[in-house]
């Protein structure tokens, strides 16, 4: 059902319309050139409204007038000190006060009425370059705005689509650099198919002197900018502005939109949803969809569209997919699905073995939910199991040596929380983590899944972390695991 549901044609037959998730309709009076299908400037403007702006992640509400409107959009600048990741300040230059800044939505033909304000503290000039404008410089060369000063200049939206805007007072890379974009929509004259969640999502690249996770107020670093080196890549302007209690959500059976922009200044981002297919994705945000698309190019600069449905629920990771940015340097988010499981599509696992590469035959492993064998096991044994259900599954987010990734995930190495409490270490194994946690004076505030193993392997894996790393503790039975499922 979900693929008749979700696949566009978009062929045209004499005048026929296109099925239901075209982004743009196609007609007779269009072409392969980009023809206008509509004189714009023969549809009257009638009346006036404020536009409404959203903060991200959310958007504003669909247009739901049929007729080109005035549309006067205010939007002030503000250059702010802001969390650039946990312990870690950044003076952001901002639109509306967020990186990225304010979504701005209007329709296809409206005549948009724009207000820059700069505020009083500030101490740059500022302009604007929408890459929706049809202008000298995109509105940059009309909006120059000093400190404490508001300019006003007017377009008429002509090309239905997703389109970046960003600062381009000089230099244009460091406007960008600190924060300056934003995506702006102009919904076609028909409107979009209506879905039931709708984000917004930009990726931002950020240069500061001093490393990823470094503490205290950092400034920018204009060598690392050209030398295109970030030292963070983020979702949202900040690490973790998508994760945890932040995250994106949703339920099963919904469909989501996700409006994904780039704002830069330099690097392509490679979008990905872990877990998930786009089963429509308006690449550069343009006319033509492409359907079942695992992985989306969006450039510096440039934004996409990504339509799908919500079948299983779960967390689902945003990643760019230059994996390291997403581990290691921030470009990481999170959409929280609630609802029924759905074995059909996703059984979750149904067996573990272990693989005797020597030839000798594979043994299965009790699982969590049988009963804990009467035979304890010896130390070295829970060490050994330990290392390698370690290796598995716990050292791609804790990092080979326990170290963790600073403001992403806690170390194991040393760890106060860790050592503290048998009884709270196995029930994080057993049936996940989430909400905010001191480790070794740090906070961190994610999610860890539950981890569905065995209890002779939760056994093991705790005991070889408890005494490993720097770690010195007593071992971890399965019976105290049975006790605690």
């Amino acid at each position: 059902m979900k693929r008749e549901q979700l696949i566009v044609t978009l062929a045209c037959v004499g005048a026929s319309a296109v099925a239901a998730l075209a982004f743009f309709r196609c007609d007779t009076a269009a072409s392969t050139h980009g023809t206008k299908r509509v004189d714009l400037d023969s549809l009257p403007i009638v009346g006036e409204e404020e536009a409404v702006l959203a903060a991200p992640p959310q958007v504003p509400p669909p247009i739901t007038r049929d007729h080109a409107t005035k549309v006067i959009v205010r939007l002030e600048v503000r250059e702010e000190v802001g969390e650039i990741a946990d312990g870690v300040d950044y003076v952001f230059w901002t639109f509306g006060g967020t990186v990225p800044g304010s979504f701005i939505r209007v329709r296809e033909g409206d005549l948009v009425e724009f207000h820059l304000s700069n505020h009083p503290d500030s101490r740059m000039p500022h302009n604007i370059d929408l890459h929706a404008v049809t202008g000298p410089g995109g509105g940059a060369t009309s909006s120059f705005t000093a400190p404490g000063h508001t300019s006003q200049f007017s377009f008429r939206v002509r090309n239905p689509g997703l389109y970046v805007y960003h600062c381009a007072t000089a230099p244009v890379g460091m406007h960008i650099a600190n924060g300056m974009y934003g995506l702006i929509l102009v919904e076609p004259l028909e409107g979009l198919p209506p879905v039931d969640r709708e984000y917004y999502v930009m990726q931002g690249d950020f240069y500061t002197r001093g490393a990823f996770g470094e503490a205290g107020e950092q400034p920018f670093d204009m060598q690392k900018a050209l030398a295109e080196n970030p030292d963070y890549v983020l979702f949202n302007g900040r690490v973790g502005a998508l994760v945890g209690d932040r995250a994106l959500q949703a339920k099963v059976g919904e469909t989501v939109r996700l409006f994904v922009g780039n704002g830069g200044p330099n690097l392509v981002s490679s979008f990905h949803v872990i877990g998930e297919i786009f089963d429509a994705v308006h690449h550069e945000a343009g006319a033509v969809a492409n359907h079942d698309v695992q992985t989306t190019l969006i450039p510096a600069g440039g934004a996409a569209i990504a339509e799908f449905e919500v079948e299983v629920p779960g967390t689902f990771i945003l990643v760019d997919h230059s994996i390291f940015r997403a581990f290691n340097k921030g470009a990481l988010g999170m959409l929280s699905v609630e609802g029924d499981e759905d074995a059909t599509t996703y059984s979750g696992r149904q067996d573990d073995r272990i693989y005797l590469a020597e030839g000798g035959a594979a043994q299965r492993v009790p699982g969590g939910d049988q009963p804990v064998s009467a035979e304890p096991m010896q130390r070295d044994e829970l060490m050994t199991r330990g290392r390698q259900v370690f290796q598995q599954i716990c050292a791609a987010c804790h990092q080979p040596e326990g170290q963790g990734v600073p403001h992403a995930f806690p170390p194991l190495a040393k760890s106060d929380f860790l050592m503290a409490d048998i009884d709270r270490s196995i029930d994080a194994v057993l049936h996940g983590l989430s909400g905010p946690i001191e480790v070794n004076g740090a906070k961190f505030d994610g999610v860890m899944p539950a981890v569905h193993l065995p209890d002779r392997d939760v056994a093991s894996v705790l005991t070889f972390v408890r005494n490993s790393f720097g770690n010195d503790g007593e071992p971890v039975t399965p019976a105290q695991v049975a006790a605690r499922r």
